[in-house]
């Protein structure tokens, strides 16, 4: 399988501050990889030097077979790029920002005609062509955003955080549009916050501080964490989390969801010290069990490993 993308050793430094410390990967072209990182974590950097917006300090990157550091504007034209910010003109109708999309792509003619036709049904936005950007809903900002993105028929794609601060059916409505996409042989790169959406990509990388902490597929990043993992219910979730956090034993105490996942050193003396000691807290252990480790404590356990997550 061709490679789509490629990076070895690729560094940015802003003066003493090293965003992005000597991270390596390759993509193949047609997978839909994750790049998954607290905020903080480089991945808009690693992003932006990709897509030709900004100069590595060092190491060596190739996208779609051309050099990061001296091939940029190639790139640009070689991608589709939709960034973390919304980047239609708010000032402008939906028909009117594809038209202006189109231009900078160069897809004119005929081909203009029957791409912008596929952007609307897409985005679902025939009926509003002619409505202000800035008045639609996020979710179909988004599209529209995605659509403009895909005019010219790029073979890479990269989306950064593209839902972030969309509803959960917008949030699936656009993967399913990514997915599509992958099934016609574009490489889509994306990163994102979300671990429900983690699962949706073939490989995942995991940023943190800079640095690439893990490489490979989610169930086999779930299949690599050992340490047995507790579900408590409780009726007090955060509550539970404060009184098992630094308790010998307990390697981990996070809410998830309404529950408290626990990782603990010793699954049998867990099981009978732990609902005595949240007794005494006052707090009363529904049940106990032991679950398969999910992206959210892969992800947890990883970012702790290596040192925590950028404060602020």
């Amino acid at each position: 399988m061709a490679t789509a993308v490629a990076v070895t050793n690729l560094t940015r430094a802003f003066g003493d501050f090293i965003a992005v410390d000597r991270v390596t990967f390759d993509v193949p072209e047609g997978q839909i990889f994750g790049f998954l990182g607290p905020n903080g974590a480089g991945k808009t950097t690693v992003i932006r030097m990709l897509t030709g917006l900004l100069a590595p300090t060092s190491g060596s990157g190739r996208v779609a077979g051309l050099d990061v550091a001296t091939q940029a504007e190639a790139i640009k034209r070689r991608i589709g790029y939709m960034s973390q910010l919304f980047s239609m003109y708010g000032d402008l109708t939906v028909e009117e920002n594809i038209a202006l999309f189109a231009g900078l792509y160069g897809v004119t003619g005929a081909r203009f005609r029957t791409r912008r036709d596929w952007v609307l049904d897409m985005a679902h936005l025939e009926s509003h062509r002619g409505q202000l950007t800035g008045d639609l809903p996020l979710g179909w900002k988004q599209r529209l955003a995605l659509g403009c993105a895909m005019l010219h028929e790029p073979p890479i794609l990269f989306l950064d955080e593209p839902t972030s601060g969309v509803d959960p059916l917008s949030r699936r409505s656009f993967w399913e549009l990514i997915d599509a996409e992958s099934a016609r042989g574009t490489t889509v790169f994306v990163s994102t916050h979300y671990m429900e959406e983690a699962e949706y990509c073939q490989r995942l990388a995991l940023m943190n501080r800079g640095r690439l902490i893990a490489l490979d597929r989610p169930a086999a990043l779930r299949d690599q964490m050992t340490d047995p993992i507790l579900e408590l219910s409780t009726e007090n979730g955060p509550a539970a989390v404060r009184a098992l956090t630094g308790v010998p034993g307990v390697i981990e105490a996070s809410l998830f969801g309404r529950e408290v996942h626990l990782v603990v050193e010793d699954e049998p003396a867990a099981r009978r010290t732990l609902p005595a000691l949240l007794a005494e807290r006052g707090l009363a252990c529904r049940s106990l069990a032991r679950v398969r480790p999910s992206l959210e404590d892969v992800f947890v356990a990883l970012v702790r490993r290596e040192g925590g997550a950028v404060a602020g």
